[in-house]
């Protein structure tokens, strides 16, 4: 795997390295080593699979507080999204900025994104399949999100959205949302 920080503090594209032949190639997706080589919690305790059948689709943008905040590393198992994480810790020099990257089945690429931070995306084609790896079980009385609109962190989602959820779109505002200290 090759790691890539990107302009997010502690947040990394992440690309396999394939060896193949004529039959099809093997891939390592994930060694605890490697990932801890980049100072990353490999502490992997729930892994979680969804589903979006429509084009289009906006899911997020959500995240979960202390003490059950958690690393999350993503990749899409069927077709392309737009990926994006915002930087909600206080204490961090990103505070209040956004990264995004394309997550594509065919390219098998990653991103790993850190505790503190809210994540979302976008559909870029019909049936979506995401696996998510999370360094912490999830709890629902600690989830929280930021709205996907919001004027303040300016994201440029790269096509239309046709569809978002009712919760979602009412998420409130990045000003609105206690930052969090890890």
């Amino acid at each position: 795997m090759t790691f890539k920080e990107t302009r997010l503090q502690g947040t990394y594209a992440i690309e396999l390295e394939k060896y193949g032949d004529d039959r099809g190639f093997f891939a390592r997706t994930f060694c605890r080593n490697e990932f801890e080589e980049h100072e990353l919690s490999p502490g992997i305790v729930q892994i979680n699979v969804s589903m979006t059948r429509k084009r289009g689709t906006l899911r997020g943008l959500h995240f979960q507080r202390p003490p059950h905040a958690e690393d999350k590393t993503i990749r899409c198992l069927n077709g392309r999204v737009f990926d994006v994480a915002v930087d909600l810790r206080t204490d961090s020099s990103t505070y209040g900025q956004w990264v995004a990257m394309i997550l594509d089945s065919e390219e098998r690429n990653m991103i790993h994104i850190p505790k503190g931070c809210a994540h979302g995306f976008l559909t870029l084609t019909p049936d979506v399949e995401l696996l998510y790896c999370h360094s912490a079980i999830y709890a629902p009385e600690c989830e929280g999100g930021v709205r996907y609109n919001d004027p303040q962190l300016g994201i440029q989602w790269p096509a239309e959205i046709n569809s978002l959820s009712e919760r979602d779109a009412e998420l409130p505002f990045f000003h609105d949302v206690e930052g969090i200290d890890l």
